[in-house]
Protein backbone atom coordinates (compact mmCIF):
# COMPACT_ATOMS: atom_id res chain seq x y z
CA UNK A 1 0.00 0.00 0.00
CA UNK A 2 1.56 3.25 -1.21
CA UNK A 3 0.97 5.45 1.63
CA UNK A 4 0.98 9.24 -0.05
CA UNK A 5 -2.43 9.48 0.83
CA UNK A 6 -2.73 8.27 4.62
CA UNK A 7 -4.39 10.70 7.03
CA UNK A 8 -6.62 11.98 3.67
CA UNK A 9 -10.36 10.86 3.81
CA UNK A 10 -12.54 10.57 0.72
CA UNK A 11 -16.12 10.45 0.19
CA UNK A 12 -16.82 8.86 -2.80
CA UNK A 13 -20.24 8.07 -4.40
CA UNK A 14 -21.40 5.75 -7.34
CA UNK A 15 -18.45 3.49 -5.36
CA UNK A 16 -19.65 0.30 -6.18
CA UNK A 17 -19.18 0.55 -10.00
CA UNK A 18 -17.31 1.68 -13.40
CA UNK A 19 -15.24 4.42 -12.58
CA UNK A 20 -16.10 5.23 -9.15
CA UNK A 21 -15.08 2.23 -7.51
CA UNK A 22 -11.80 2.16 -9.49
CA UNK A 23 -11.40 5.67 -8.44
CA UNK A 24 -11.88 4.67 -4.89
CA UNK A 25 -9.40 1.40 -5.03
CA UNK A 26 -6.68 4.10 -6.35
CA UNK A 27 -7.75 6.17 -3.26
CA UNK A 28 -7.45 3.11 -0.57
CA UNK A 29 -4.12 1.86 -2.36
CA UNK A 30 -2.28 4.53 -1.74
CA UNK A 31 -3.16 4.91 1.70
CA UNK A 32 -6.73 7.54 2.27
CA UNK A 33 -9.73 6.11 4.15
CA UNK A 34 -12.03 6.25 1.82
CA UNK A 35 -15.73 6.15 3.08
CA UNK A 36 -18.33 4.77 -0.42
CA UNK A 37 -21.61 5.82 -0.78
CA UNK A 38 -24.08 3.27 -2.42
CA UNK A 39 -27.70 2.68 -3.09
CA UNK A 40 -27.67 -0.76 -1.70
CA UNK A 41 -26.17 -2.33 1.25
CA UNK A 42 -25.52 -5.86 0.19
CA UNK A 43 -24.04 -4.52 -2.88
CA UNK A 44 -22.07 -1.80 -0.74
CA UNK A 45 -20.78 -4.17 1.67
CA UNK A 46 -19.37 -6.34 -0.96
CA UNK A 47 -17.49 -3.88 -2.42
CA UNK A 48 -15.84 -2.75 0.84
CA UNK A 49 -14.42 -6.40 1.72
CA UNK A 50 -13.37 -6.19 -1.97
CA UNK A 51 -11.66 -3.11 -1.95
CA UNK A 52 -10.05 -4.24 1.55
CA UNK A 53 -8.48 -7.15 0.30
CA UNK A 54 -7.18 -5.70 -2.68
CA UNK A 55 -5.66 -3.06 -0.95
CA UNK A 56 -4.77 -3.55 2.24
CA UNK A 57 -6.51 -1.46 3.57
CA UNK A 58 -9.16 -1.92 6.36
CA UNK A 59 -9.65 1.88 6.36
CA UNK A 60 -13.05 1.85 3.74
CA UNK A 61 -16.38 2.36 5.22
CA UNK A 62 -19.83 2.36 4.07
CA UNK A 63 -23.21 4.84 4.02
CA UNK A 64 -25.98 3.86 2.30
CA UNK A 65 -28.51 6.18 0.46
CA UNK A 66 -30.30 6.61 -2.67
CA UNK A 67 -28.96 9.78 -4.20
CA UNK A 68 -32.24 10.79 -5.76
CA UNK A 69 -33.77 11.47 -2.48
CA UNK A 70 -33.30 14.84 -0.53
CA UNK A 71 -34.04 13.23 2.61
CA UNK A 72 -31.52 10.27 2.22
CA UNK A 73 -29.08 12.99 1.02
CA UNK A 74 -29.27 15.17 3.89
CA UNK A 75 -29.34 11.94 5.85
CA UNK A 76 -25.98 10.43 4.51
CA UNK A 77 -24.66 14.25 5.21
CA UNK A 78 -25.01 13.99 8.70
CA UNK A 79 -24.05 10.50 8.58
CA UNK A 80 -20.40 11.21 7.68
CA UNK A 81 -20.12 14.25 9.94
CA UNK A 82 -21.08 12.57 12.91
CA UNK A 83 -17.66 10.59 12.22
CA UNK A 84 -15.53 12.92 10.76
CA UNK A 85 -14.69 16.61 10.90
CA UNK A 86 -12.72 16.97 7.51
CA UNK A 87 -13.32 15.70 4.15
CA UNK A 88 -10.22 16.07 1.87
CA UNK A 89 -11.41 14.81 -1.28
CA UNK A 90 -15.61 14.70 -2.45
CA UNK A 91 -16.33 13.11 -5.25
CA UNK A 92 -19.71 13.52 -7.07
CA UNK A 93 -20.41 10.32 -9.26
CA UNK A 94 -23.58 8.64 -8.64
CA UNK A 95 -25.54 8.95 -12.09
CA UNK A 96 -27.89 7.78 -14.55
CA UNK A 97 -29.65 7.43 -17.98
CA UNK A 98 -33.03 7.12 -17.17
CA UNK A 99 -34.86 6.35 -21.09
CA UNK A 100 -38.31 6.84 -19.68
CA UNK A 101 -39.86 9.65 -17.60
CA UNK A 102 -39.87 9.62 -13.69
CA UNK A 103 -40.27 11.41 -10.90
CA UNK A 104 -38.24 10.76 -8.04
CA UNK A 105 -40.08 10.94 -4.54
CA UNK A 106 -39.44 15.04 -4.18
CA UNK A 107 -41.53 15.29 -8.01
CA UNK A 108 -38.21 15.58 -9.36
CA UNK A 109 -37.58 14.42 -13.10
CA UNK A 110 -35.23 11.34 -12.00
CA UNK A 111 -32.53 12.29 -14.17
CA UNK A 112 -31.94 16.04 -12.51
CA UNK A 113 -32.71 14.51 -9.05
CA UNK A 114 -29.94 12.11 -9.26
CA UNK A 115 -27.15 13.98 -12.00
CA UNK A 116 -27.65 16.90 -10.54
CA UNK A 117 -29.23 17.41 -7.05
CA UNK A 118 -27.34 14.27 -5.78
CA UNK A 119 -24.07 16.41 -6.41
CA UNK A 120 -25.35 19.83 -5.39
CA UNK A 121 -27.81 18.47 -1.89
CA UNK A 122 -24.14 16.19 -0.69
CA UNK A 123 -21.73 19.22 -1.12
CA UNK A 124 -24.02 22.08 0.29
CA UNK A 125 -24.39 20.12 3.01
CA UNK A 126 -20.76 19.46 3.32
CA UNK A 127 -19.70 22.85 2.25
CA UNK A 128 -18.35 23.71 5.99
CA UNK A 129 -16.05 20.75 6.32
CA UNK A 130 -14.66 21.50 2.87
CA UNK A 131 -14.28 24.99 3.18
CA UNK A 132 -11.95 23.39 6.67
CA UNK A 133 -9.67 21.40 5.34
CA UNK A 134 -6.57 22.78 3.53
CA UNK A 135 -6.72 21.98 0.06
CA UNK A 136 -10.07 20.12 0.00
CA UNK A 137 -10.97 19.40 -3.27
CA UNK A 138 -14.09 18.62 -4.73
CA UNK A 139 -14.74 16.49 -8.01
CA UNK A 140 -17.78 16.01 -10.15
CA UNK A 141 -18.28 13.67 -12.95
CA UNK A 142 -20.03 15.30 -16.24
CA UNK A 143 -20.24 13.73 -20.05
CA UNK A 144 -19.46 15.23 -23.47
CA UNK A 145 -22.85 14.46 -23.25
CA UNK A 146 -23.14 18.25 -21.73
CA UNK A 147 -23.88 18.68 -25.39
CA UNK A 148 -27.11 17.09 -25.76
CA UNK A 149 -30.64 19.25 -25.17
CA UNK A 150 -31.49 22.32 -24.70
CA UNK A 151 -31.12 24.14 -21.17
CA UNK A 152 -33.68 26.20 -19.85
CA UNK A 153 -33.71 26.74 -16.14
CA UNK A 154 -37.48 27.07 -15.88
CA UNK A 155 -38.13 23.87 -16.98
CA UNK A 156 -34.82 21.53 -15.85
CA UNK A 157 -36.28 20.25 -12.56
CA UNK A 158 -39.12 18.67 -13.66
CA UNK A 159 -40.08 18.74 -17.46
CA UNK A 160 -42.81 17.83 -19.99
CA UNK A 161 -43.77 14.05 -18.82
CA UNK A 162 -42.78 11.85 -21.02
CA UNK A 163 -39.65 14.27 -22.26
CA UNK A 164 -36.29 12.10 -20.58
CA UNK A 165 -33.91 10.35 -22.19
CA UNK A 166 -30.34 11.12 -23.88
CA UNK A 167 -32.20 15.11 -23.82
CA UNK A 168 -32.42 14.93 -19.98
CA UNK A 169 -29.37 13.32 -19.71
CA UNK A 170 -27.40 15.84 -21.59
CA UNK A 171 -29.09 18.96 -19.41
CA UNK A 172 -28.42 17.29 -16.46
CA UNK A 173 -24.59 16.86 -17.40
CA UNK A 174 -24.53 21.01 -18.22
CA UNK A 175 -25.71 21.52 -14.88
CA UNK A 176 -22.74 19.50 -13.14
CA UNK A 177 -20.47 22.04 -14.97
CA UNK A 178 -22.68 25.40 -14.51
CA UNK A 179 -22.72 23.65 -10.39
CA UNK A 180 -18.81 23.65 -10.83
CA UNK A 181 -18.57 27.00 -11.91
CA UNK A 182 -20.88 28.48 -9.36
CA UNK A 183 -18.92 26.26 -6.76
CA UNK A 184 -15.40 27.34 -7.42
CA UNK A 185 -17.39 30.72 -7.17
CA UNK A 186 -17.79 30.24 -3.70
CA UNK A 187 -14.87 28.15 -2.28
CA UNK A 188 -13.15 31.55 -3.41
CA UNK A 189 -10.29 32.51 -0.54
CA UNK A 190 -11.33 28.90 1.05
CA UNK A 191 -8.06 27.17 -0.42
CA UNK A 192 -10.56 24.37 -2.09
CA UNK A 193 -11.08 23.52 -5.55
CA UNK A 194 -13.90 21.97 -7.55
CA UNK A 195 -13.56 20.70 -10.93
CA UNK A 196 -15.52 18.10 -13.48
CA UNK A 197 -14.37 16.44 -16.04
CA UNK A 198 -15.74 13.71 -18.97
CA UNK A 199 -14.54 10.30 -18.38
CA UNK A 200 -15.42 9.14 -22.06
CA UNK A 201 -17.15 6.20 -23.24
CA UNK A 202 -16.49 3.44 -19.95
CA UNK A 203 -17.55 -0.15 -20.17
CA UNK A 204 -19.47 0.21 -17.07
CA UNK A 205 -22.94 -1.42 -16.37
CA UNK A 206 -24.10 2.45 -17.53
CA UNK A 207 -27.48 2.69 -19.37
CA UNK A 208 -28.84 -1.48 -19.02
CA UNK A 209 -30.89 -0.78 -16.02
CA UNK A 210 -33.68 0.44 -18.60
CA UNK A 211 -34.14 -2.69 -20.65
CA UNK A 212 -34.99 -3.18 -23.60
CA UNK A 213 -32.86 -1.86 -26.65
CA UNK A 214 -30.76 0.57 -24.51
CA UNK A 215 -29.79 -2.14 -22.26
CA UNK A 216 -29.32 -4.38 -25.54
CA UNK A 217 -27.01 -1.41 -27.41
CA UNK A 218 -24.81 -0.76 -24.26
CA UNK A 219 -24.35 -4.54 -23.71
CA UNK A 220 -23.22 -5.55 -27.07
CA UNK A 221 -21.52 -1.71 -27.87
CA UNK A 222 -19.68 -1.30 -24.39
CA UNK A 223 -17.56 -4.40 -24.33
CA UNK A 224 -16.01 -4.11 -27.96
CA UNK A 225 -15.69 -0.09 -28.13
CA UNK A 226 -15.84 1.32 -24.44
CA UNK A 227 -12.50 1.73 -22.61
CA UNK A 228 -11.95 0.19 -19.20
CA UNK A 229 -13.22 2.05 -15.73
CA UNK A 230 -9.53 2.49 -15.14
CA UNK A 231 -9.02 4.27 -17.79
CA UNK A 232 -12.06 6.30 -17.55
CA UNK A 233 -11.19 7.14 -14.14
CA UNK A 234 -7.73 8.47 -14.64
CA UNK A 235 -8.82 12.38 -15.02
CA UNK A 236 -11.00 11.64 -11.36
CA UNK A 237 -8.07 10.39 -9.49
CA UNK A 238 -5.81 13.08 -10.95
CA UNK A 239 -8.35 16.00 -10.31
CA UNK A 240 -8.42 14.41 -6.70
CA UNK A 241 -5.00 13.78 -6.03
CA UNK A 242 -2.50 15.37 -8.42
CA UNK A 243 -0.05 18.63 -7.26
CA UNK A 244 -0.65 19.77 -11.02
CA UNK A 245 -4.73 19.91 -11.09
CA UNK A 246 -4.39 22.21 -7.76
CA UNK A 247 -3.96 24.98 -9.11
CA UNK A 248 -7.60 24.55 -11.37
CA UNK A 249 -10.92 25.18 -10.07
CA UNK A 250 -14.28 25.62 -11.35
CA UNK A 251 -13.16 24.02 -15.07
CA UNK A 252 -14.11 20.96 -17.11
CA UNK A 253 -11.11 18.54 -18.39
CA UNK A 254 -11.31 15.54 -20.79
CA UNK A 255 -8.28 13.66 -20.73
CA UNK A 256 -6.43 15.80 -17.61
CA UNK A 257 -6.82 18.81 -20.06
CA UNK A 258 -9.11 21.84 -19.19
CA UNK A 259 -11.88 22.04 -22.21
CA UNK A 260 -13.92 24.78 -22.88
CA UNK A 261 -17.53 24.35 -23.21
CA UNK A 262 -18.44 25.42 -26.94
CA UNK A 263 -22.16 26.59 -26.02
CA UNK A 264 -21.95 30.09 -24.94
CA UNK A 265 -24.68 29.67 -22.16
CA UNK A 266 -21.78 28.63 -20.23
CA UNK A 267 -21.86 31.79 -18.25
CA UNK A 268 -21.39 32.69 -14.70
CA UNK A 269 -25.37 34.27 -14.29
CA UNK A 270 -26.63 30.73 -15.05
CA UNK A 271 -24.52 29.07 -12.94
CA UNK A 272 -25.25 31.42 -9.54
CA UNK A 273 -29.14 30.91 -10.83
CA UNK A 274 -29.15 27.38 -11.07
CA UNK A 275 -27.66 27.40 -7.56
CA UNK A 276 -30.39 29.54 -6.09
CA UNK A 277 -32.39 27.37 -7.70
CA UNK A 278 -31.34 24.16 -6.30
CA UNK A 279 -30.82 25.79 -2.78
CA UNK A 280 -34.33 26.34 -2.71
CA UNK A 281 -35.63 22.68 -4.01
CA UNK A 282 -32.97 21.33 -1.36
CA UNK A 283 -34.64 23.66 1.42
CA UNK A 284 -38.08 22.83 0.64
Amino acid sequence: MNGDLQGKVFLVTGATEGIGKAAAREFAKRGAEVVLVARNNEKGERVVAELKKATGNNDISLLVADMSSLADIKRVAAEFRASHTRLDVLVNNAGALFNKYQLSKDGLEMTFALNHMGYFGLTYSLLDLLKSTKGARVVSTSSLGHKIGKFELGRVAKREPGNAGWSAYGESKYANILFTRELARRLEGSGATANCFNPGFVNSTFGRDNGGFLKLAFSVVSPIFAQTPEKGADTLIWLATSPEAASHTGEYFSGRKVTKVVEPRRDDELAKALWELSEKLYNG
